[in-house]
């Protein structure tokens, strides 16, 4: 007994090297990776200041549109192995292999061994959580986050301490300080489980309930309301807010304008992630096409903040008009608003008018899960898992007569189904969110195998036949999955599916009553099944995917196109030789520009408009004062003139009446001006989606009075 216990679990150890292979493999020569959140590590090394507030840049100007504990770790990553592409993935990378193992324990106790391998190979094959862990994106670090919680929700309950209760609920809090309301997906999960499997008085469970409600709510809120209560002007404005508020971000575009998909602040503006859905209509774009701009477009680009620690002066407090955001438009980013869509971006294509939808997420309605755009993200499994639901919950005759089996199915459903409502009707999200699917697929699926094999085994009525429906049934979604990709892939796959998924399926009928039903052909019929999803998982590996926005599929991306930030040598030349003790190198409409130079030097570019130019940060008054106190002296401004709405035009305007244009041959070498104008931004990184007209560079000195 004692050599059993203490026996390596080989097909465990297969589902890790598998997670670790998916999310590992290659990652050391993604240099940017998603350079909006990568500059701001850069930054988070240079102070504490910038470390707590998660700061995009060096100068302390504007944070990320993300709390900041996912950063404190990939900071903490950086401190420990050095600045690398590499290391601020590694947080996502690790988080992924812990779900992966995660699971395995959650499912074990309850459903069998075998049921726990089987999930935990499900979850290694989940296509988008490879993707996504394969970046610095937060998600693969909300999920563990989540299942950490699940696991001390159930150790509480199973030995009926309160305190892995209260801790349990701790980490949906922290988890809402990796991204907001995406971590109370799980909560009606967490309610339900505790109030049908905690054995307690009814006194003692109401109490621990709400010593356990306020515990989610004070974690949640602690970095917020500590943030919101600094004044404005002693720390950096909150990206993607409209009010210079954590909490407004976190309700608003971080929270129901997820579902409702209107990010718009009023007067028909784009919302905080800067996009104007009437600026561009490329509706007619095939996917392929839409994954190789994503995929080889230049990286996001990022403001700057000053090693001082100190924010600058001049800014909004984000409740005055005179603070109007700038236009996304700018300076020559890639264009789009939200890093790994959090900035609100949209590659060409990804509008939301026809094709792909909107991010190329399918059409709003109860298949949309199912449609070609999503199911390849996380919907393989998902047949399967839902017929051993049924297998797992037959016979419930509500809470007394539960098993902890139905108990614990309950808890999974609960978290799925939530998700899966949200997504097949949100009007705001990318592929990669999807991720949040994968747990409780990857459980059911376990547990729903250990069900239907022991009815194939032991029951002589309808539940017998459940475990071939389900493989014969699955079988059939795969093909349909892959039907879409053929042209891309060819039919071998297809093929392949098909063919070991209905010879499972043949066997286990014929097998039915026979001697020879074995415990290696019901975990065969399973194993195939993962075969088209494990290939998936290992898209971004073969084909290379967006950093920026990752998702799964040979057709989301092409040839490898990885976000390589692109800094413009002759502009990064001029401004450093030409600063005269300045804190910014430049400022610049937009994020989208300033990320690689960051990411390269370590120094302050200023995004005056936050991410994507729409957040109401700079004052004209505000402009004035940081010219007049020899804070910042360049402009880069697209040809258009970087302009936004309202006042930012203003700000535009001041400074073009104001400044001296650089002529362009002293800041841009030849090849840069005959493309200036043509998709190719010379402000550093490609931009696209009708994005027309050359930059200008423009320098000001703090004499300029400009009333």
């Amino acid at each position: 007994m004692t050599k059993s216990k203490n026996r390596i679990d080989v097909v465990l150890v297969i589902a890790i090297l598998l997670a670790v292979f998916f999310s590992v493999f290659g990652i050391w020569d993604d240099q940017y990776v998603n350079a909006y959140y990568t500059s701001a590590v850069k930054s988070m090394l240079q102070s504490f200041h910038n470390f707590f507030y998660a700061s995009f840049d060096p100068g302390g100007y504007v944070t990320v549109d993300k709390p900041p504990v996912a950063f404190w770790l990939q900071t903490i990553s950086a401190m420990i192995f050095g600045f690398h592409g590499w290391s601020v993935i590694l947080p996502q990378a690790l988080a992924y292999i812990g779900s992966t193992l995660l699971v395995y324990f959650l499912v074990k106790p309850t459903f069998s061994i075998w049921a726990a391998r089987l999930a935990s190979l499900a979850m290694a094959c989940t296509p988008v959580a490879a993707a996504v862990a394969r970046t610095n994106n937060v998600d693969s670090l909300l999920v563990f986050t989540l299942l950490l919680g699940t696991w001390m929700l159930f150790r509480g309950i199973r030995l009926k301490k309160v305190g892995w209760i209260l801790g349990a609920f701790a980490m949906i809090g922290v988890g809402f300080n990796i991204k907001m309301l995406q971590a109370y997906m799980v909560v009606p999960a967490f309610y339900l489980f505790y109030l049908l499997a905690f054995k307690t008085g009814w006194k003692k469970k109401w109490i621990t309930l709400a010593g356990a409600t306020i515990t989610l709510a004070v974690v949640s809120v602690s970095w917020a309301v500590i943030v919101d209560s600094v004044p404005a002007a002693d720390r950096p404005y909150i990206g993607s807010s409209q009010t210079n508020s954590v909490l407004e971000l976190a309700f608003g575009y971080n929270g129901v304008s997820r579902l409702t998909g209107n990010r718009g602040t009023g007067g028909g503006n784009p919302g905080a992630g800067g996009m104007d859905f009437r600026q561009n209509d490329r509706s007619e774009q095939s996917s392929t096409d839409r994954g190789s701009q994503i995929g080889s477009s230049g990286s996001v680009q990022v403001p700057s903040k000053s090693s001082s620690g100190n924010a600058p002066s001049g800014r909004s407090d984000g409740n005055s008009s005179t603070g109007s955001g700038f236009n996304g438009n700018a300076s020559g980013g890639s264009f789009g608003g939200g890093p790994g869509g959090e900035g609100g971006g949209m590659p060409p294509g990804m509008n939301g008018r026809g094709g792909g939808g909107m991010f190329n997420t399918g059409t709003p309605g109860v298949f949309r899960l199912f449609q070609q755009e999503l199911s390849g993200q996380a919907s393989w499994m998902l047949p399967y898992a839902l017929m051993g639901c049924i297998g797992l919950l037959a016979g419930w005759r509500w809470r007394k007569s539960m098993t902890d089996g139905q108990k614990e199915t309950l808890f999974w459903l609960a978290w799925l189904i939530p998700v899966m409502g949200f997504f097949s009707i949100a009007g705001f999200f990318h592929q990669y969110y999807l991720v949040m699917m994968g747990p409780p697929i990857a459980a059911l699926t376990g547990a729903g195998w250990s069900r239907m094999w022991k009815d194939y085994r032991h029951s002589e009525r309808w539940k017998s036949w459940m475990l071939p429906a389900a493989v014969i049934i699955t079988t059939g979604f795969e093909a349909f999955i892959l039907r879409s990709y053929t042209s891309q892939i060819g039919s071998a796959l297809m093929i392949i599916a098909l063919v070991t998924g209905v010879t499972s399926a043949i066997l286990l009928v014929i097998l039915r009553k026979k001697e020879g039903r074995t415990l290696s052909l019901a975990v065969t019929g399973l194993i195939v099944l993962l075969i088209a999803p494990a290939y998936w998982s290992a898209t971004p590996i073969i084909y290379g995917q967006s950093s920026q926005l990752p998702a799964a599929g040979p057709g989301e991306s092409s040839g490898g196109g990885r976000m390589n930030g692109t800094v413009n040598e002759s502009l990064l030349s001029y401004v450093t030789q030409n600063n005269t003790g300045e804190e910014y190198l430049f400022a610049t409409s937009s994020a989208m520009t300033a990320a690689p130079y960051i990411i390269r030097t370590g120094s302050a570019v200023m995004a005056m408009g936050g991410y994507s130019g729409s957040d109401p940060i700079l004052t004209l008054d505000g402009v004035k004062k940081l010219v007049q106190e020899g804070k910042v002296k360049f402009f880069l401004l697209s040809g258009q003139g970087g302009m936004g709405r309202g006042e930012s035009s203003e700000v535009t305007e001041w400074i073009k009446a104001n400044a001296t244009e650089v002529p362009q041959e002293d800041w841009q070498d030849s090849s840069e001006n005959s493309q200036s104008g043509s998709g190719k931004s010379s402000g550093g990184g490609s931009f696209r989606g009708g994005m027309e007209g050359s930059t200008t560079l423009y320098e000001i000195h703090s004499e300029a009075k400009g009333e």
